[in-house]
């Protein structure tokens, strides 16, 4: 798989990338957002795996696909992804699941099982390289550095902010392990996309009704 292309510091742009690129999150056909044809009831209907889809792939999700449904739900999907030695909280697993298919629903497809899996191993790749000292985790100047190769740049504040809170340990270790790095990623990620939406002449300033507001920060809160 390739890497993702670096961000840049100091371009101009709050965001770490000038517009109209976009931050490369994982297989380059699906992720932080539906296709323009999405619906919320596709969420409804099972989805198939693209051609050439790595048959390992097919058969990990078909293991867990117990029920030959179509779709795996948190649960499945928790157990499926800990089989490739990777470890997941719920928590995680779900906003993958809400950003993988936009919905709420916590069931995913074939397909979208797919893309997320791949991106997983890309975000993998991204936490080894930052993770220069082996530690397992990856420190305030590492995730800057990992940031902002996927093209974000947030200020010390925020970045504080995001150790603080994605630190196993509330905070004493002053690092993140892989698990919340992809948790901590995803948020970003999602939150920035969303506000984008607001601010499309990249200023840095948007403006959200209430509702808006709490529909934008709720399913990263409450995920």
């Amino acid at each position: 798989m390739s890497g993702c292309p670096h961000g840049s510091s100091g371009s101009g742009y709050p965001y770490g990338a000038p517009p109209p690129a976009q931050p490369y999150y994982g297989a380059p056909t699906s992720y932080g957002g539906p296709p323009a044809y999405w619906s919320p009831f596709a969420a409804l209907v099972p989805s198939a795996f693209p051609p050439g889809t790595d048959p390992n792939v097919v058969a990990c999700f078909q293991m867990a696909d117990q029920d030959r449904s179509g779709f795996i739900d948190d649960f499945e999907l928790q157990r499926a992804l800990s089989s490739y030695n990777q470890s997941f909280s719920l928590r995680t697993v779900r906003l993958l699941m809400y950003l993988f298919t936009s919905s709420n629903v916590r069931k995913i497809g074939p397909k979208e099982f797919n893309s997320l899996f791949y991106s997983l191993q890309n975000w993998r790749n991204i936490f080894e390289r930052f993770d220069r000292d082996r530690s397992g985790k990856i420190d305030a100047a590492e995730l800057r550095e990992a940031l902002l190769s996927l093209g974000y740049s947030v200020s010390p504040v925020v970045l504080d902010l995001l150790v603080s809170k994605f630190d196993k340990y509330g905070g004493n270790n002053r690092a993140i392990e892989y698990d919340n790095f992809i948790e901590c990623c995803l948020t970003v990620k999602g939150l920035t996309e969303k506000f984008k939406e607001k601010d499309t002449m990249y200023t840095g300033s948007a403006t959200f009704t209430y509702e808006s507001f709490m529909l934008t920060v709720l399913p990263f809160l409450i995920a």
